[in-house]
């Protein structure tokens, strides 16, 4: 992971003046040691280990509420699941190999100098963004 979050999503909801109830906390925990970008079904899972009595809707419902607070950032990457991260101290950007589905952060400050350049020929500031690349292995990494 590029950049972690130094401070757990549990002080942040408290930051914000969320409650943080058992299941809840347990959902942060699993979230803030998250080094892929897990959908509900696998969060779920992962909480389910944990504190076996979390149900799937508790799971989803603690997921829109932090969203709606800015404490994670919900991604649709191509296999249209939404899938779950902490908003980074860092701005990043995600590869994302179609053959495994697995998501690679990476970050590129010229990349990142270039889009500026474009937004500013084009005559604006850019407010947000994301990219998302999607990649194959190259033949010689394939073996």
């Amino acid at each position: 992971m590029i950049n972690p979050v130094t401070n757990s999503l549990a002080e942040r909801c408290r930051q914000k003046g969320l409650r943080i109830t058992g299941p809840r906390r347990v959902i942060l925990r699993v979230l803030d040691r998250a080094k892929d970008h897990p959908d509900v079904e696998e969060l779920h899972r992962r909480v389910s280990a944990i504190e076996p009595g979390i149900n799937i809707a508790t799971v989803y419902r603690t997921m829109n509420i932090l969203a709606e607070h800015g404490l994670i950032e919900r991604h649709s990457f191509s296999d249209g699941r939404a899938r779950y991260e902490a908003v980074p101290e860092e701005h990043h950007d995600h590869f994302i190999n179609v053959e495994t589905g697995q998501v690679i952060e990476f970050r590129s400050d010229e990349i990142e100098r270039i889009q500026q350049e474009i937004a500013h020929q084009y005559g604006f500031d850019i407010v947000s963004h994301r990219l998302e690349i999607y990649v194959r292995p190259t033949q010689k990494n394939k073996k």
